[in-house]
């Protein structure tokens, strides 16, 4: 059967990755008579498929001067949300990974060649890291749009990556690239190469990889060289009040408040800058000009070193049956680096410590009419008094550790993935069969801790004075440094099998169908330092994590034509697919999909796909033991970062969701080489994991005697420190809804002018709406950008432009993320100084050109104009949002490739 134009259309790769939207599509015709397209197991004649799928060709990933897969995976309309990349210096963990819909990274499953990959990353991973994807091997990526747990099993909630290895190359390719930016930092070296033979029986490819990335500070761009905060002047630098040189909140625990130059609540406490270079001072009130600034300190592109190796291996057992294997092993040193340790601690003032605080004071709130209140203004203020420190007075106490250099994150993580398996006809049925092993070890490194339950034994046993200043830069204080050490890792075991083919002939057609079982095992465990397990850290406590968890599955699925050759019905198929799945966790269930392709004639096709998926909680979800994290609140009087409990609950169901796709494909004939795809998606997700917006309960729960009695406020355990911490718990439970929907559309037009080649066109996702429920607070997200769960612009689209000659290529893609609102400001955006961010477009060109039949260049710039990202109320990181925005600026790249 020979393939219609139309079939090609129906895999609508976005602009920008167009390029190889034929050709692939055509070599896979040659290649095999059948093939199968993600989003079904089903092998077949064409590419028609009732779900949409955005082809990207290796060409296209070269395009973009990318030596991860990630870079190319977030540049994608479709995509939102917070979608780790090297541009996430607190947090990341140097981990990379793809979040479509904006629905969470763990609702979108990777796979690899079709099957599972390992999660990876630190500790008890839950999701892939895409470091582990090696560029070089990689023939095409088919993104699925749509829920696919039928046919794939958990996590396939809002679509599916499927990345395809080059598995039957033949020859020589290397590649050497590099890139550096426009301030001559973050530079990237990467080489490469790929060597495949056949013989008789098979095929053997085998490729490396080596990436080494270099960073950038912070301290190098104007828009993030120091924390910005907001004043009734404006914008202004300021900092963390845990200052070098000590900060003492006020005595007996109390802490007021009062108003800088700036009119910002500050603390009324001392800042001891004896021991700050340069400064030398004595103690004194504290004001905004003591703020510590931090960004000098901090990353603001991490590095990386990666080696990748791959192996793929095929042998035929006899006509009718082969032998295939592959193997992927990956390691990652990546590194991380942010500002010396804030340490926090109580003592008593005694005068073994001397009398530098006799004749300081601190306002200290009263009560002075007696009632058990502290008095308060006619302006609500609270009345104060002048008061003196003196022995006895219970001292909070802050301090920036400049003395013992910045915090150094470094991970070294080891990935392997070996699949080994045999597939064959019987009769004009295939089959095959698999085990597919993966594993993940991972070492993490924090250096420059203070062990802070020696610092405060040695407190109180009077052998260190903390109002001294040289006793914190003395030899013997040294002894308190340490380098926090954890493991951990995960493991996945599959064994599966499967069957595929024509079951009986109908009048349009032959029906198909496919089937198959799998047993999936997975464990997952971190051990953390053990001064960090005993809580002599500054941070509390942080508890082990181990489990695991095993299922069976087994699916089958089917396709059948109903109509064909009919008036307005050339072709009209129905597909459907159920999968049971039985898991040691939480027990039984299934999922389903139908689906209908409408292929009205040559130029007009109609499909939908209606479905439920599932995404069960991983290990980590289960079974994390509780750590702390500190996320942004705001609070009167509070530091802005609060110190939230997080940990797994075993207790947790799955999520389940229900999906609903409908488009339709179109390829006039009056106008060749042009096609249009327009798709509407509506994903609704029930019982979702979630943990409650920490904001919420800082504003429920906090000195709110109202709601002290609240199964959230009980549970929340919420209270404020003298130093102004807010601290709190917030486990994760099945409380949550979540529901997006929206419309995709892309433009594509291929034709040749002027004695040249040219592809254009135009991508745009449209996001109607992402509400999200927990407990009985609700927000729409569309058209936001948050403080820690990155953006979700309303309208986002890439423009791609392509034109080629007989030894040449060059292109020009533009992508624009619509201005968005604020999630800080919802409430008051008269409040805020930049209650929403501008539109942004970003520019980029890149050319290649073929010296001779062995050896071909190519460069291009990213982000050709240097478009900063913009500064909103309540950003996440560097003053914006590194989630959504690029932050290097202008980028240059260059690239060598050698064939044989």
């Amino acid at each position: 059967m020979k393939k219609s134009t139309l079939g090609l259309a129906v895999i609508a790769a976005i602009p920008m990755f167009s390029s190889m939207q034929v050709v692939a599509a055509e070599d896979g015709a040659n290649a095999i008579e059948k093939i199968q397209v993600t989003g079904s197991r089903i092998k077949r004649s064409d590419m028609e498929n009732a779900s949409p799928v955005t082809l990207i060709g290796a060409d296209d990933i070269k395009a973009m001067g990318a030596t991860s897969i990630d870079s190319v995976l977030q540049k994608m309309t479709a995509t939102g949300g917070a979608m780790t990349n090297p541009g996430i210096n607190n947090g990341s963990g140097g981990n990379a990974s793809i979040d479509l819909r904006g629905l969470g990274s763990q609702r979108t499953l990777v796979l690899v060649n079709g099957r599972r990959m390992i999660n990876s990353g630190t500790g008890a991973a839950s999701t892939v890291d895409l470091n582990t994807i090696p560029v070089s091997m990689i023939k095409s990526v088919e993104v699925l749009k749509d829920g696919a747990s039928a046919v794939y099993g958990t996590d396939a909630v809002a679509g599916v990556v499927n990345i395809i290895l080059k598995d039957d190359f033949e020859g020589l390719d290397m590649n050497a690239n590099t890139a550096i930016t426009g301030e001559g930092d973050a530079t990237e070296n990467s080489v490469d190469f790929t060597v495949g033979t056949s013989f008789d029986k098979g095929n053997i490819v085998i490729g490396m990889q080596y990436t080494d990335r270099g960073k950038a500070s912070q301290a190098d761009r104007s828009f993030s060289n120091c924390p910005l905060a907001e004043g009734s002047n404006g914008l202004y630098c300021t900092g963390s009040s845990y200052n070098e040189g000590g900060h003492i909140w006020n005595g007996n625990g109390e802490k007021g408040t009062t108003v800088d130059g700036s009119g910002e609540d500050i603390s009324v406490s001392l800042i001891d800058d004896s021991g700050v270079t340069g400064r030398g001072g004595d103690y004194h009130r504290y004001t905004n000009e003591d703020a510590y600034n931090y960004s000098p300190s901090s990353y603001l592109y991490t590095p990386m070193e990666r080696l990748n190796l791959t192996g793929l291996a095929t042998y035929e057992l006899s006509d009718d049956t082969s032998l295939f294997a592959e193997f992927t092993y990956t390691k990652r040193w990546s590194e991380q680096q942010m500002a010396p340790q804030p340490v926090w601690f109580d003592f008593e003032y005694t005068e073994d410590m001397g009398d530098s605080l006799l004749s300081q004071s601190y306002d200290n709130r009263v009560d002075l009419d007696g009632d058990g209140y502290l008095d308060k203004d006619a302006n609500g203020n609270y009345v104060t008094q002048e008061t003196n420190y003196q022995y006895g007075d219970k001292i909070s106490y802050g301090r920036r550790m400049s003395d013992t250099g910045a915090r150094y994150f470094e991970q070294s993580v080891d990935t392997v993935r070996a699949v080994v398996g045999a597939q064959g006809f019987i009769s004009d049925y295939s089959w095959d069969i698999s085990a597919n092993f993966g594993r993940n070890d991972s070492v993490d490194k924090l250096s420059n801790l203070h062990n802070m339950g020696a610092i405060q034994d040695q407190i109180l046993e009077g052998t260190f004075n903390p109002l001294d200043q040289n006793a914190w830069t003395s030899e013997d204080f040294r002894k308190n440094v340490y380098t926090e050490v954890n493991n951990g890792g995960s493991q996945l075991f599959i064994l599966a099998a499967s069957v595929s083919g024509e079951m009986f002939e109908m009048p349009a057609g032959y029906a198909a169908f496919a089937a198959g079982v799998e047993r999936r095992q997975e464990k997952a465990w971190y051990t953390p330092d053990s001064l960090t397990a005993q809580g002599l850290a500054n941070d509390p406590m942080v508890e082990p994590t181990s489990g695991g968890f095993d299922v069976n599955e087994a699916y089958v699925e089917f396709a059948i034509p109903l109509l064909a050759d009919a008036p307005f019905a050339q072709n009209v198929e129905l597909s459907a697919a159920i999968r049971a799945f039985d898991y040691s966790t939480f027990g039984s269930d299934e999922t389903w999909k139908l689906g209908l392709t409408w292929k009205v004639n040559d130029e007009l096709m109609l499909r939908s796909v209606v479905s439920t998926a599932f995404r069960a909680p991983t290990v980590s979800e289960l079974y994390s033991g509780n750590s702390p994290s500190f996320e942004q609140i705001s609070y009167p009087g509070a530091q802005e970062q609060a110190e939230v409990t997080v940990g797994g609950n075993d207790q947790l169901t799955p999520e389940e969701a229900d999906t609903l796709t409908a488009g339709i494909v179109y390829e006039p004939q009056w106008l060749d080489g042009f096609s249009m795809t327009l798709d509407y998606y509506k994903i609704e997700i029930e019982n979702a994991i979630a943990s409650v917006d920490n904001q919420y309960i800082v504003d429920q729960c906090l000195n709110n005697a109202g709601n002290s009695s609240s199964a959230l406020c009980q549970s929340s355990n919420v209270s404020m420190d003298a130093t102004g911490r807010v601290k709190f718990n917030n486990q994760l439970q099945n409380i949550g809804a979540e529901e997006t929907s929206g419309i995709d559309l892309n433009l594509a037009y291929s034709f040749e002018a002027a004695g040249l080649n040219w592809k254009a066109g135009l991508d745009t996702t449209y996001l109607d709406e992402y509400v999200v429920t927990v407990l009985d607070e609700t927000v729409d997200y569309a058209g936001l950008i948050t403080s820690g769960s990155g953006g979700y612009a309303d309208i986002k689209s890439n423009l791609t432009l392509n034109v080629s000659g007989d030894r040449w290529d060059a292109q020009y893609q533009a992508r624009y993320i619509a201005g968005m609102d604020s999630y800080s400001c919802l409430d008051d955006a008269d409040s805020c100084y930049a209650p929403t961010t501008p539109s942004v477009v970003y520019h980029d060109i890149s050319g290649s050109f073929l010296v001779n039949d062995s050896l071909s260049l190519s460069a291009g710039i990213n982000n050709l104009f240097d478009k900063q990202p913009p500064y909103y109320t309540g950003n996440n990181d560097s003053n914006t949002d590194p989630y959504t925005y690029d932050v290097l600026g202008r980028r240059f790249f260059a690239g060598v490739n050698v064939k044989f």
